[in-house]
């Protein structure tokens, strides 16, 4: 590979900078998406963003806070991201741990960040918050099964 390709086509996950491994995020909000589980394993994707999802901008309200707030955040390392399964198809992060390219329309091959909403990847415009639904009522926002 010639020195002027870029780090995600040259550097595993655990060969990244910090700058590099956040640069991967396409900010579509897809993993911010509320995911239930049953006893069985099964698990469902739904129509409600974690509370924390600013949902004009379609990024994290508190990033830096995340984990302290939203308890079940997930964690991505390049470790973990194999081992989760309920990753969208479409994130940067899995496709470079299953040694794929990323798609055409990602940020850092367009050089546009809205390039994620033109695509139709984002779930910008798609989500409510968690926070306006009773735990209960949960259910009725599910959208399709992931697991």
């Amino acid at each position: 590979m010639a020195p002027t390709d870029p780090f995600y086509e040259t550097k595993t996950l655990a060969q990244m900078t910090r700058s590099e491994w956040e640069s991967l995020c396409d900010g579509c909000g897809r993993c911010c998406t509320l995911l239930l589980e049953e006893d069985d394993g099964s698990v469902w994707r739904t129509s409600l963003a974690c509370r924390l999802l600013d949902l004009k901008t379609v990024r994290c309200s508190d990033y830096a806070n995340r984990h302290t707030k939203v308890p079940g955040c997930v964690r991505l390392t390049p470790e973990t991201i194999g081992q989760l399964g309920w990753m969208p198809d479409t994130c940067a992060y899995r496709l470079i741990a299953e040694g794929k390219s990323l798609p055409e329309w990602h940020p850092l091959r367009t050089g546009d960040p809205a390039s994620v909403i033109a695509a139709g990847i984002s779930v910008k415009g798609t989500l409510i918050s968690e926070a306006l639904v009773d735990e209960a009522d949960q259910e009725d926002h599910i959208t399709d099964r992931v697991l």
